[in-house]
């Protein structure tokens, strides 16, 4: 049975801050939130789509890139605005992009998908996040759950 909610840590924790998603997810796990099902990705568009089939809100949690930097900088992206030829950003945008676009034609895609995006300072090689990004991890969790209480709360009036 698929839970109403799915929160999906995106990254690759080998190449440093990428792996925020993936801290963030565990973090939120660590919870034991009831009707919550968290789960690490790598980004594939068809393993996203696995895991946000059938849920009233996915959560995904994933690193970004921007200009100027501020490493750990928390955004929220939502498609609830959005029309359906239009995705959310990422940095893994061509999978999450990938997965939307398949989602919509097989009428497989979440009720409401929130991005929670980490910005990241260093994505070389190697394990470990950079103290900015490490920071954020229990911020960008308590930003989840905000949201996972809103739609648990919707969902029981």
């Amino acid at each position: 049975m698929t839970s109403p909610v799915a929160v999906i840590g995106v990254g690759n924790e080998m190449r440093r801050d990428d792996g925020v998603g993936l801290a963030v997810a565990a973090e939120v796990g660590r919870r034991n939130l009831p009707g919550v099902q968290v789960s690490l990705c790598d980004g594939e568009a068809t393993r996203l789509l696995e895991l946000w089939s059938g849920t009233a809100l996915t959560v995904i949690v994933d690193a970004v890139r921007c200009e100027p930097p501020r490493p750990g900088r928390i955004h929220r992206f939502s498609t609830s605005a959005l029309p359906g030829r239009q995705t959310p950003a990422s940095s893994h945008t061509t999978d999450l992009e990938a997965a939307w676009q398949l989602g919509l034609v097989l009428d497989r895609v979440p009720e409401r998908l929130i991005i929670v995006a980490i910005e990241a300072a260093d994505l070389t090689a190697g394990p470990g996040l950079s103290p900015a990004v490490a920071r954020a991890v229990p911020k960008a969790a308590s930003a989840v759950v905000r949201e996972i209480t809103r739609t648990q709360t919707i969902l029981l009036s």
